[in-house]
């Protein structure tokens, strides 16, 4: 959901969903309060802005002609912003409009829309405060790969209708965070063959890379996501390689799953003359921001040959957060023309439960898991929620269960993936997993209202 209001103050709001909310607000009048966050209006795509500069803009000639003689030099770039009371220089205010409360709720905060309203502000500079100057543990992330930060990103819970505010201000980031606030971890694992894996508290996964294709003793050709089952909250995917015994529940949790080549818990493929047509394992990682608070990495996949001739490639960026059992996908396809119907799968396996719901665009199993000896294991959930109204057509091959939808013309595709385990005592039956899962869906569907204000000085 994208807004745009246009005129004395200029008002822009972004989200894209429950990970990521931004927004900027012209700053306010010495004196005034912020102006209230606008509620979502629930419709899905973009709203696109009226063209035109806002109402008290002037031509670059009239003010050049309008400067007094003596009037001082205009700023270096490279001049400090000016600061507020305390330091402040940029103060958020966001809204929960749901009825419903939001925990762990993470928002992402750019750079370059906070500069806006702070010229000259450098985010290694910069550090995050409550309304009462209580330091907030923040990440700087960088999405682009170029080693710069691009968002300041945080977290705050909010009760039905909550309102709160933050402020960023100048001050010395901590040179290193305590491992113990570290919540998401996420490595290429050269020793496994290749695996990517990664987790947060609740959840972790790994998907397979190129070495895997050709070990003589086990190879496998599989772009499906494996999910491990976890009851710590402690990061584990380490010690587990590390001792090479996780199959077996030793009171932490364990790879209970399996995935062999089929989707695992929300791998894809194009689907394409009633077949799904999936990629050979990636073929290269990238980590781009790894804790405390947000991982987020990329994996890429070559070209393989779809129906038609075409030949497809993936970029595939996966971002998990702190305190939520689902990540974040961002598929971006090459090689083909105009939208592309993508299949996402959950495995089938034998006791599984399917459960597909148009109103939340979303796909669920609840199933049995065993471990390598055949012992009764609880239960394991695995879910796709779609972008917010995306069409979802439910289909099925001997492997998966299929949540087919069309990617946008410039082959762009956004999905959420969760996964739970019953015995971790969080999510204890299917009834809880569904609850969950709607929650998810709700979350994206109605962001956070973010508004960004300029401090007061």
């Amino acid at each position: 959901m994208t807004r745009f209001r246009l005129g004395l103050a200029l008002s822009v709001t972004v989200s894209f969903g429950t990970f990521v909310a931004v927004a900027l607000a012209a700053p306010p009048a010495p004196g005034a309060a912020p102006a209230a966050a606008k509620p979502a209006d629930g419709k899905p795509g973009p709203a696109k802005a009226a063209p035109g500069k806002p109402a008290d803009a002037k031509d670059a000639k009239d003010a050049k002609a309008a400067k007094p003689a003596d009037a001082k030099p205009a700023k270096p770039a490279d001049a400090k912003p000016a600061a507020g009371a305390n330091g402040n220089l940029v103060s958020i205010t966001a809204a929960n409009p749901s009825a419903f409360a939001r925990a762990r709720e993470t928002i992402a905060l750019a750079g370059s829309e906070l500069a806006k309203l702070a010229p000259g502000l450098e985010l290694k500079k910069v550090v995050l405060v409550e309304a009462t100057g209580r330091p907030i543990l923040s990440q700087l992330v960088d999405m682009t790969g170029d080693d710069e930060p691009d968002e300041l990103v945080f977290q705050a819970d909010f009760a039905p209708g909550e309102v709160k505010r933050f402020n960023v201000r100048v001050g010395e980031r901590p040179h290193a965070v305590a491992a113990q606030e570290y919540k998401v971890y996420g490595r290429f694992v050269r020793e496994r063959h290749d695996d990517f894996v990664w987790e947060n508290e609740l959840v972790a996964h790994r998907m397979y890379g190129p070495d895997l294709e050709t070990w003589a003793k086990d190879p496998l050709v599989s772009s499906g996501i494996d999910t491990w089952a976890k009851r710590t909250n402690k990061l584990v995917v380490n010690e587990w390689y590390m001792t090479d015994d996780y199959h077996q529940d030793a009171g932490q949790g364990a790879d209970f799953y399996g995935v062999g080549k089929s989707r695992g818990c929300g791998g894809l493929g194009i689907w394409a003359g009633g077949k799904l047509h999936p990629s050979r394992n990636f073929i290269r990682s990238r980590v781009l921001a790894n804790g405390p608070i947000r991982l987020v990495f990329e994996l890429t996949y070559a070209p393989w040959e779809v129906p038609g001739g075409a030949h497809i490639s993936e970029v595939k960026r996966v971002i998990l957060d702190a305190g939520t059992p689902f990540n974040r996908f961002e598929s971006t396809f090459s090689g083909g023309k105009g939208a592309l119907p993508v299949g996402i799968g959950i495995a089938k396996h034998p006791g599984g439960t399917l459960q597909v719901d148009a109103g939340t665009s979303s796909m669920r199993v609840w199933e049995p898991v065993k471990d390598t000896k055949g012992t009764p294991s609880g239960n394991l959930g695995c879910a796709v929620v779609l972008h917010p109204g995306a069409g979802l057509e439910a289909q099925a091959t001997d492997l998966d269960y299929l949540a087919v939808t069309p990617s946008d013309a410039f082959g762009h595709l956004t999905y959420r993936v969760g996964s739970t385990w019953d015995r971790a005592g969080r999510v204890r039956d299917a009834a809880a997993w569904a609850k969950t899962v709607e929650n998810i869906a709700a979350r994206a569907a109605v962001p956070l209202q973010i508004q960004l204000a300029a401090a007061t000085k």
